[in-house]
């Protein structure tokens, strides 16, 4: 049901013109210098074209892109830029050609569906919460849901693993987590 609206609600160009402005809102209130994103499978919001507007607003920026070495493993983050060479990974997405490793400072991570207090349905490979679990860096990174309204529930069924995000970005806003 929530894969049926995300299709139905990916398939309106006002619906991505918006989501695409809150992409930016959410990168300009946030004010860093590296984002990870995700390469958009069917229905979800390709985000390319927001992160490429990003790079270019400023002083030095990066993006990066997550690769999969094997299944259970969390994602690596590769740079990436709109002339990228990419290659096809596994559950062929495709991914930066480069080895070149960046942590970034914010991701922005897809969702199936979403609620209030910032959980988030995925496909159920575990790979964010695998990913940000174990996290390189000192600090975890600031975590950027993107999903449309119409992904939007009540209350999602949480396991302990899960880790909730810390903003929501749809078509209609910026949305925090609920305080707990």
């Amino acid at each position: 049901m929530l894969l049926e609206a995300r299709l139905q609600a990916a398939s309106e160009p006002t619906n991505n013109a918006a989501l695409g402005r809150r992409v930016l809102d959410a990168l300009k209130h946030f004010d860093v210098k590296s984002v990870g994103f995700y390469w958009p499978l069917a229905g979800e919001f390709d985000a390319r074209a927001a992160v490429s507007i990003w790079l270019t607003g400023g002083s030095p920026r990066e993006a990066s892109l997550p690769i999969i070495r094997e299944r259970g493993l969390p994602l690596e983050f590769h740079a990436w830029s709109p002339d990228a060479p990419m290659k096809i990974g596994h559950h062929k997405i495709a991914e930066p050609a480069t080895e070149r490793l960046v942590i970034p400072e914010l991701l922005l991570v897809p969702c199936v569906g979403f609620d209030a207090d910032g959980y988030r349905l995925g496909y159920g490979g575990g790979y964010y919460d695998r990913t940000l679990a174990g996290w390189p860096g000192a600090t975890r990174p600031i975590t950027v849901g993107v999903a449309y309204e119409a992904c939007r529930t009540l209350a999602l069924e949480r396991e302990a693993h899960d880790i909730p995000l810390d903003m929501i970005v749809t078509e209609t806003g910026l949305h925090a987590r609920a305080a707990a």
